[in-house]
C-alpha cells in the first residue's frame, strides 16, 4: 500500500517523495495567499481555493496562515481565523459555520509515536479533528490529533486541548477542561458581566427576531 492511501486511511505512513510532492505544492500556493493578502483579496483567495480546501462561503485566514495540504481543510459558512493560524492537516480537519480562531491557533491532526526506537523509524499519523458550529477558540490554544469540539463551545486562550470538548461549554486549561455551561443568562453580557448597552442590544434583538 503506497503512503498517500495509508494516510488517507488513518494508518502510519511515511513521508516519502509523493507525499512530499504534494505540501510542496500546497505550501507554495499558502505562499502566494499570504504574499496576497490582504490588499489583492481576488489573488489572494484563488490561491487559497486551488489547494483544494473546501468551504460553503465566507472564509478569511488572516496572513500569515499555514497548512500543510489543503485539501483535507473542510469549512464552513463565516470562518474567521486571525493571524498565525496552522492546520496540520494530516487528516481531514472540518469545521462548522460561525466559527472564530483567535490568533496563533494551532490545530494538529498529525502526530509521531511516544517510543523513541518508533520514533526513529520515521512514520507518523494523521488524525481527524472536528470544530462543531459557533465554537470560538481564543488565542495560542492548540487542538491535538483525534479532537472534537462540540457546537458553540468556547476554547479560552491559551488551552491544549487532549479530548473531546462537549457543546455549549466554556472550557479552558491545559490540558483543557470544562468549566460551566453557556447559559441564556450569558446573552445579555459582552464581557463577563457587562451588559451590552441598549442600542446594541436592541439591534442584536431585531436580528435574531427578538429576546
Amino acid at each position: 500500500m503506497d503512503n498517500r492511501t495509508r494516510r488517507d486511511k488513518g494508518m502510519a505512513y511515511f513521508s516519502d517523495e509523493s507525499v512530499m510532492e504534494e505540501q510542496l505544492e500546497a505550501k507554495k500556493l499558502i505562499r502566494q495567499y499570504n504574499q496576497y493578502m490582504p490588499f489583492e483579496p481576488e489573488k489572494g483567495m484563488e490561491c487559497l481555493y486551488e489547494t483544494g480546501i473546501k468551504h460553503k462561503g465566507s472564509v478569511y485566514f488572516e496572513p500569515p496562515f499555514h497548512c500543510e495540504y489543503g485539501s483535507h481543510i473542510e469549512v464552513g459558512e463565516n470562518f474567521y481565523a486571525n493571524a498565525y493560524c496552522t492546520m496540520l492537516d494530516v487528516a481531514k480537519i472540518t469545521i462548522g459555520d460561525d466559527v472564530l480562531f483567535g490568533p496563533f491557533v494551532c490545530l494538529y491532526t498529525a502526530g509521531h509515536p511516544i517510543h523513541p526506537e518508533s520514533r526513529k523509524s520515521g512514520y507518523e499519523y494523521g488524525k481527524p479533528i472536528t470544530i462543531g458550529n459557533g465554537v470560538w477558540i481564543g488565542g495560542n490554544c492548540v487542538i491535538l490529533p483525534g479532537v472534537t469540539v462540540g457546537d458553540n463551545a468556547v476554547i479560552a486562550a491559551g488551552s491544549i486541548v487532549t479530548k473531546d470538548v462537549p457543546a455549549g461549554v466554556l472550557a479552558a486549561g491545559n490540558p483543557c477542561k470544562a468549566i460551566r455551561e453557556i447559559t441564556e443568562e450569558d446573552r445579555r453580557y459582552f464581557y463577563k458581566k457587562e451588559p451590552f448597552d441598549d442600542e446594541v442590544w436592541a439591534m442584536i434583538c431585531k436580528d435574531h427576531h427578538g429576546c
